[in-house]
């Protein structure tokens, strides 16, 4: 039978001192990771108060050192963070849900007392292009992809209370997974759809004196007389205006969560803002408060921009005869376009005239 293998005495104390060569090596290198300025002492061989201070300044967000490149990293508590989720929770959730539902109680009582707004001289039988195909385009592109980010977007506000008991967790988890990738893709959809829509249309959505009197006269919708109005009426300016600065406000907060920690919007716009009109509003924000403030933010302005929206597509189907298809075919019934921009016509005349029958 073999006797194992012994190291002799040379091999064992050459392995030995390479061992501490090693070790020796490895030392300064892992004391340089700690800065000499940040002795490292463990609390507990601390006093009580010199604890106490520690983990008070922590909660209050003093940041310690890590070796990591993540520059974050060395802040282990953010009680903001505490604020925000009871914020988004307790009163934003609460005043997102009565924001839509008061709208779509609007809608529905405006329907049951007003019912459909109907073209007064009927159907006159010939159309008149209202829009060109490119324009449509951009509607639609808009329309699309804003109806599944509003949806996709309530699924993370109200989804685990109204969608989870009836899905099940498991259906639950695959429709809010595939909603979130569609939300983050299609938003760069939606952000071309918005410029789009504003190169076409701001020369005609600029407010005019017709506009006053559009608004005193409730642009019709009343009962009390169509009031004159050019292409775009203040009503559709109001829309027009309301997705393209909160397009650009849903744009500009939802690419710094698509980023995070890569822009700082709220930091250097509340500088700016400081700047031109000495206002006092807070500025140095850490990278998680922006990105706090701008979840916020955005989500809020969806609300209300949905809200609105609904309110637009209520009178461009069935709150009004007529008027669907001006972004379904393009062409609207000459009578339908009369009494809603009748300045438009004769300009429309005035440049081709409308055959007559």
């Amino acid at each position: 039978m073999r006797r194992p293998a012994t190291l002799s005495a040379p091999a064992f104390l050459a392995l030995v001192l390479s061992l501490l060569v090693l070790i020796g090596a490895a030392g300064p290198a892992t004391a340089q990771m700690v800065p000499p300025d940040r002795p490292v002492a463990p609390t507990n061989l601390l006093p009580e108060s010199s604890r106490s201070d520690i983990w008070r300044a922590i909660r209050q967000g003093e940041q310690g050192y890590v070796a990591a490149p993540n520059v974050l990293g060395g802040q282990l508590i953010q009680s903001e963070g505490e604020v925000w989720r009871s914020l988004r929770l307790g009163a934003y959730k609460q005043w997102a849900a009565w924001i839509i539902l008061g709208m779509l109680g609007l809608v529905a009582l405006f329907f049951a007392l007003r019912g459909r707004i109907p073209i007064e001289d009927g159907p006159a039988g010939r159309t008149i292009l209202r829009f060109n195909g490119l324009e449509r385009f951009a509607h639609w592109l808009t329309a699309v992809t804003f109806i599944v980010l509003a949806l996709t977007g309530l699924n993370l506000v109200f989804g685990r209370t109204l969608l989870l008991p009836l899905l099940g967790k498991d259906l639950f988890a695959t429709v809010t997974q595939w909603g979130k990738l569609l939300h983050n893709y299609l938003a760069f959809g939606f952000m071309v759809g918005v410029a789009l829509m504003f190169v076409l249309w701001v020369w005609y959505n600029i407010p005019n004196r017709h506009d006053i009197v559009w608004l005193l006269k409730g642009g019709g919708l009343l009962g009390l007389g169509h009031p004159p109005s050019k292409r775009f009426n203040a009503g559709q300016k109001f829309i027009f205006w309301s997705v393209v600065l909160g397009g650009i406000l849903l744009s500009l907060t939802g690419l710094q969560l698509l980023f995070p920690f890569t822009f700082h919007f709220f930091d250097s716009t509340f500088a700016t803002l400081n700047g031109w009109f000495g206002t006092q509003l807070p500025t140095g924000l850490s990278p998680i408060a922006e990105q706090q403030l701008a979840a916020l933010v955005h989500g809020f302005a969806s609300v209300v921009l949905i809200a609105i929206i609904i309110g637009h597509i209520y009178i461009g189907s069935i709150g009004m005869e007529g008027a669907f298809s001006a972004m379904g075919s393009g062409q609207v019934d000459y009578n339908w376009a009369r009494q809603h921009h009748d300045l438009w016509v004769e300009e429309v005349e005035r440049r081709r005239p409308v055959p007559a029958e």
